[in-house]
């Protein structure tokens, strides 16, 4: 047993031994004359302490024999240990105090967590690690960490997927993230500091309560000094404060640890009506407190804001507990109940706002099951299309963020509901890679042929039969398009190798040409006159007509006719010209891009084979992939301003490259469709 609990247990025997002595003298008083009364105060030697007059001793001493612990007091505080909401508040409080850092712990907002993507529970966990303390934030970290362990694993699990059915073996998967990283880090630190602060804490603790068993000792003796009240009620006053200035103490030790001090707290007070002046001016003061203290509540009851009323209340209770001493009997009760009713009143609307949060929760579970349900119905459909799985992947993928958007739901049904999710995706995912697995025997005969048409591409790259090559070369092209797919470890490997072959030969073949071809040398002299021409242009600055002698430009630039291969860099130049033309016009951007888009299609679509054009086109398609990606990674970048206003700078930018990406995406879509037109 403690040395506290030791304490605890021997006042209880004396406050035992205390009730019945008062007993007895009430008895003595009320059947005893005033001169026995007076005899029975000498022989405690209390009327030695203080100066009374004589004629107001028996006064006094009749005062004393009826004050002694009421039943109605025991019954208000068999109800209080009794009252859950009280009982929650002491044990917050207890918490509190052994933290030191229950201000920060309770206004620290608690995001929904659910709804936030990796990174997002990354740099929020990384902020709350840098800016707050460690031993405040304890039930954000852990509710932070255990969404990400759900997040992550959910992704792990889906690269897993992927790479079974990319061909990989169960066995050999390994998957690791930048973010996971990261956030392990983040994590780390989280733990040395509430480590160091603990193992800080720690010897405070253990000292504060010795401190305070010291005061509660000192507490005790006060009864028995031979001293002037008046002094021996200072020491009481420096005791007390000396209690409150002292810090935290351990929590399992807090309640008892001040259910004693308060019990010789009322043990000195009940000595202390020798000197009536003194303990009346203290009971009115704790009063005068105690009502503000009620009044303040009573204005909490009011506040809408539930969570913040709750919490100072709890202050409130502290303050009530520990900070004052009792008040005159007569009105211990009165002020108690009136605390205790704005207390109920307060915990009511408390408890009502949480049975609406565990409304929206049954709500938010409503959704996640019927999402369940969908994917549970896609899991029930046949399919044997590669084309139809993409679209069912996507739409897994769809419901997958509806399901971690949708909330929290209730805890007693959380682990079921998630398993439930788990479950569904993990059959979607094995339905999906039994359907690969038995496409890997085709791929891979995909990629015997592909390989034997590189082979053919290879032996012939050098050929000098122009005719027969050329011929040859264009077939394998188009045998290599009607080939399906091959397994995605070996797809941009071998297209890079029957691409070089292709264009090895392509090259030489339009390099032979051009030498031989003096029409394009005569169409590079006449475009280099034309471009020396277009320097010495002065515009008129009506933009109509000056637009008219662009167009016409142009016009003859393409009715020159193509230049051999290595001259083409003549082409940027005029391009480089059009530019310094259209700027002077103030033309709308994407109207000048289209005009000078259009004159490159023409020259591409004039030449003997289609290769420019094939990489234009993937050029193009390759531009709207990353522009695409660019603005999803915008999009998602808005969730971190969750809680900004919208006319936040930051934000502002945000819209504003969301905006001209996808101004500039449009252009692109149409530079594609223009070419798609070509064939």
């Amino acid at each position: 047993m403690s040395e506290l609990d030791n304490l605890q247990e021997a006042e209880g025997k004396k406050e035992i031994k205390k009730a019945t002595t008062k007993k007895t003298k009430k008895e003595i008083s009320t059947e005893s004359s005033v001169e026995n009364t007076e005899l029975k105060i000498s022989e405690k030697g209390a009327a030695k302490q203080v100066d009374i007059p004589k004629e107001e001793t028996p006064a006094i001493v009749v005062e004393e024999s009826i004050e002694k612990i009421e039943p109605k007091e025991q019954e208000t505080a068999s109800v209080e240990e009794n009252d859950e909401v009280l009982n929650e508040i002491d044990e917050s409080n207890a918490e509190d105090a052994e933290d030191d850092g229950h201000k920060d712990r309770h206004t620290i907002e608690v995001k929904d967590y659910d709804s936030m993507s990796l990174d997002a529970l990354t740099i929020e966990l990384e902020r709350l690690v840098n800016k707050e303390k460690a031993q405040a934030i304890r039930n954000h970290v852990e509710l932070i960490n255990n969404e990400f362990k759900t997040k992550f694993q959910s992704l792990l699990e889906e690269k897993k997927d992927e790479f079974i059915a990319d061909g990989g073996n169960d066995i050999d998967f390994y998957y690791s993230s930048p973010v996971q990283k990261r956030f392990k880090e983040i994590y780390k630190t989280y733990k040395s500091k509430l480590h160091d602060h603990y193992k800080g804490l720690e010897q405070n603790l253990k000292q504060n309560l010795e401190d305070k068993l010291e005061i509660i000792e000192e507490l005790k003796g006060l009864i028995n000094v031979e001293e002037n009240i008046n002094t021996t009620y200072k020491h009481f006053k420096e005791l007390q404060e000396r209690w409150r200035n002292t810090g935290p103490i351990p929590r399992d030790k807090y309640n008892t640890a001040w259910n004693t001090y308060h019990h010789h707290v009322e043990m000195f007070y009940d000595f202390l009506h020798l000197n009536r002046d003194l303990r009346d001016l203290d009971f009115k003061h704790n009063l005068d407190k105690k009502l503000k203290i009620i009044e303040r509540a009573e204005e909490l009851a009011q506040d809408d804001n539930i969570l913040h009323a709750f919490r100072e209340l709890q202050e409130l209770h502290k303050m009530w507990k520990e900070e004052l001493g009792p008040v005159a009997r007569e009105n211990r009760e009165e002020i108690w109940e009136r605390f205790k009713t704005s207390t109920k009143i307060i915990n009511d609307k408390r408890q009502k706002y949480y049975q609406e949060i565990d409304k929206i929760y049954e709500k938010n579970l409503d959704k996640k099951l019927e999402i369940i349900t969908k994917i549970e119905a896609l899991n029930s459909d046949e399919v044997n299309s590669h084309n139809v799985w993409q679209k069912k992947i996507k739409e897994i993928e769809s419901l997958r963020d509806e399901f971690f958007n949708a909330g929290k739901v209730p805890s007693k049904v959380n682990e079921e509901t998630w398993a439930k999710f788990k479950d569904a995706v993990r059959t979607f995912n094995k339905k999906k890679n039994n359907f690969y697995k038995g496409l890997k025997k085709e791929q891979y005969k995909n990629l015997q042929k592909k390989l034997d048409l590189i082979k053919i591409a290879e032996d012939n790259k050098d050929n000098e039969d122009i005719q027969t090559t050329t011929a040859l070369m264009k077939k394998i092209q188009n045998d290599w398009k009607k080939i399906g797919h091959v397994p995605r470890k070996d797809s941009d490997k071998i297209w890079k190798q029957f691409k070089t072959a292709c264009n090895h030969f392509f090259d030489k073949l339009h390099a032979s040409k051009n030498a031989a071809n003096k029409v394009g040398i005569e169409a590079y002299t006449k475009k280099n006159t034309l471009l020396d021409s277009m320097k010495n242009l002065t515009l008129s600055g009506d933009k109509e007509k000056d637009l008219v002698v662009i167009k016409n430009i142009i016009s003859e630039w393409k009715e020159i006719g193509r230049v051999p291969n290595e001259k083409r860099f003549i082409e940027g130049k005029f391009n480089k010209n059009l530019d310094e033309l259209f700027s002077k016009l103030k033309m709308d951007k994407n109207e000048v891009e289209l005009i000078k888009f259009e004159n490159k299609l023409e020259v591409l679509s004039n030449e003997d084979d289609n290769q420019n054009l094939d990489n234009e086109r993937f050029f193009i398609r390759k531009k709207i992939d990353e522009i695409k990606g660019q603005i999803n990674q915008l999009e998602n970048n808005l969730q971190f301003f969750t809680n900004v206003n919208d006319d936040n700078p930051l934000v502002k930018e945000v819209h504003n490259n969301i905006k001209n990406h996808k101004d500039s995406l449009k252009l692109w879509k149409t530079k594609l469709s223009k070419i798609k037109e070509l064939y």
